[in-house]
């Protein structure tokens, strides 16, 4: 399950001065899998900015544009030919954090912080979103499969919101 609707634009540019930090994805199976299906790429996924990060100020406005508890902030850049195939989220860490017993009550929205660009690709459920706007929000339930790619030339920024619905 997953909606798509707008967010009131609180931010600028600010997203684009962090230290992001690329990391190898997660869950090893969804890699063993991605390569069995022909993928080639050294890594999967971009470069996140997130909880083990002090965040900065202006992010503090994500925190009350779901209704949840155990809200998380994790900001994300997809340069060109970053691809995250399709996948299912883990959310080991958050788990981890927020001692969460019920996996399934977790919810995560991507806040896309500029406007699509071309290359810009996200899939959930099957369906392509496209042509968002800044302030657009892709809002899912734990287990929906989606992917995300960049083959575009600019950097794609979004920022994920992690809670647990009430």
């Amino acid at each position: 399950m997953h909606e798509i609707g707008m967010v009131p634009v609180f931010w600028d540019q600010e997203h684009k001065i962090l230290d992001y930090q690329r990391e190898q994805f997660n869950n090893s199976s969804d890699v063993e899998l991605w390569r069995k299906q022909g993928y080639r790429h050294d890594s999967f996924t971009g470069a996140m900015y997130d909880m083990r990060n002090v965040m900065p100020e202006w992010t503090n406005g994500f925190f009350n544009l779901f209704e949840g508890n155990n809200m998380a902030i994790s900001l994300y850049r997809m340069d060109t030919g970053d691809i995250l195939p399709m996948h299912q989220d883990t959310y080991s860490k958050y788990i981890e954090v927020y001692k969460i017993d019920n996996p399934s009550s977790i919810r995560r929205a991507i806040v896309f912080l500029e406007d699509w660009k071309p290359g810009h690709i996200f899939e959930i459920d099957g369906v392509g979103v496209s042509n968002w706007k800044k302030g657009q929000y892709v809002l899912w339930d734990y287990d929906t499969p989606h992917s995300a790619a960049n083959i575009g030339v600019d950097p794609r920024y979004t920022a994920q919101v992690t809670f647990t619905h009430v």
